[in-house]
């Protein structure tokens, strides 16, 4: 992963913006020198009876995906390695003959959960061994390894994804959950750009709600239907966890009894990792958004041709969808059939991306901005007045030009490949984007520091002034956006 300065809207100091690799080797002695051995990914061992074959312990090793056993022996404790193997296997007796108690290594290495990681590379190295034994008290509670430990150091979400696939109930998963908020502050902390953070964070979600799946949906259901995500888990820049926007497209004619109380587990599980239940219901635990293909492409008729007002918002939503698990050919019938709807629908596109208007910058905080003056507690929604009216203008723009790219950037390219954007007006929205949505997550830490529930109101006294002046540029982009579209779309002849 490249670690770079996160700076927006080219405020980056002169270079080419990358962390010095002796700053960064610094920061992770530090980490290594303050995290304790507990914060690491410690493997559940496996423990077994030292009467067991060697054939026998590799077939269970191989069906639990694990390079290594605990091997019990009286009161005695060893460990059982790949390189165990390795001599077992140069001695005369076949391995079936041998026991583990004859191979494994007793009375190894241990180190407490409130040891210093730095204590247990100190070990390992002075040793010379790959992996110690870690106990909570005379507890064994799992394994560390040499590997696990420099992961930790160097990326904190490998650890995480394993963990989640590793998961075999609800409960892990919820734990393994519970740790992206952590790693998203590190990584900001460190200079991730803003893109990598929504990328890694929406690659650990997607891992996160497919494991879940897997754990909740039996194996009929799984192949007979296609879990989403949608809005901007979709487009894949939602960092911290937001309203849940998720569906199931099932296959036509496929019928599963415990359809029901599968997606109603689905969404209880989610909203116990801390993922809030949507408000408007768009979740697959409500009988909208669980449905065949041929009742989406109803439901998707109505809300582009029908009156329900909730219709645009609706399409809106499903236009950002993202397969996570199941037949992605599901997805794709259902998006393919909105063009088919859509053909020759250019007044019906000008309505749709007028929604960019919906919100007023309203009072005078815009002239306020630079200095504030007394205003310090004005309160601005970076939601309304920036994140939305940008993604959705850029969103009626791929739907017109039928690109079904998802991601706001990816959208913008597109349209930039096919000459249906200037390419300086498709690079300012981009960083105008990657700072807004930088400057929301730097707000929540602020909240979440200060004990608030995270949204999207930006108090402009806590903002330093390069932020309130990038903040400016920022909305005055989308200003500029927001007229281009009354031209393009012909606002003005509705």
């Amino acid at each position: 992963m490249t670690i770079e300065n996160g700076a927006p809207l080219n405020l980056d100091p002169p270079g080419d913006g990358r962390v010095d690799p002796v700053q960064r080797e610094r920061r992770e002695l530090v980490s290594l020198m303050t995290a304790r051995v507990g914060d690491a990914y410690l493997g559940k061992p496996v423990i077994v009876d030292g009467e067991i074959d060697l054939v026998s312990l590799c077939r269970l090793l191989s069906e639990r995906g694990r390079t290594g056993a605990l091997v019990r022996d009286g009161d005695r404790l060893g460990i059982f390695t790949t390189t165990d193997l390795r001599d077992a296997l140069l001695r005369p007796e076949p391995p079936a003959s041998i026991t583990a108690r004859e191979v494994a290594i007793f009375d190894p290495k241990s180190v407490s959960v409130d040891d210093e990681l730095y204590t247990a590379l100190i070990l390992m190295l002075r040793h010379r061994i790959h992996r110690v034994i870690v106990r909570d008290g005379e507890e064994v509670v799992g394994v560390l390894s040499q590997l696990d430990l420099m992961a930790f150091v160097t990326n904190h979400s490998h650890l995480i994804a394993r963990e989640i696939e590793a998961a075999g109930d609800v409960a892990a998963l919820r734990d393994a959950a519970g740790q992206i908020d952590g790693l998203i502050e590190v990584l900001r902390r460190d200079g991730v750009r803003i893109e990598v953070i929504a990328g890694l964070v929406g690659a650990l979600n997607r891992q996160l709600f497919r494991r879940l799946w897997d754990l909740l949906a039996p194996p009929d259901l799984r192949a007979n239907s296609c879990l989403i995500v949608m809005g901007s888990e979709g487009r894949g820049e939602q960092i911290f966890k937001t309203d849940q926007d998720n569906a199931l497209i099932l296959r036509d004619g496929f019928e599963s009894p415990d359809l029901e109380a599968v997606t109603e587990a689905f969404t209880a599980a989610l909203i116990s990792f801390g993922y809030p239940p949507c408000p408007g219901g768009i979740m697959l635990s409500r009988p909208l958004w669980r449905q065949p293909l041929a009742g989406f492409k109803e439901s998707l008729r109505r809300w582009i041709h029908g009156d329900d007002p909730e219709g645009p918002m609706n399409l809106a939503i499903f236009l950002d969808a993202a397969e996570v698990a199941g037949d992605a050919s599901l997805l794709a019938a259902a998006r393919d059939h909105v063009d088919q709807l859509l053909t020759d629908s250019g007044p019906w596109f000008a309505r749709f991306a007028r929604a960019v208007e919906q919100f007023s910058e309203g009072g005078g905080w815009w002239s306020r901005l630079p200095g504030l003056r007394g205003r310090d507690a004005a309160e601005i929604d970076i939601k309304k007045l920036g994140i939305f009216p940008l993604v959705h203008g850029v969103r009626a723009l791929a739907l017109e030009n039928r690109h079904h790219v998802v991601g706001t950037a990816e959208r913008l390219r597109a349209l930039e490949a096919e000459s249906r954007i200037d390419p300086a007006l498709a690079r300012d929205l981009v960083d105008a984007l990657r700072f807004l949505i930088g400057l929301k997550l730097d707000n929540n830490l602020r909240q979440i520091a200060a004990k608030r529930t995270p949204d999207n109101a930006v108090r402009l006294g806590e903002l330093g002034t390069l932020d309130r002046q990038a903040l400016k540029d920022s909305i005055a982009i989308v200003r500029g956006f927001k007229q281009w579209l009354g031209r393009h779309f012909r606002f003005d002849a509705l």
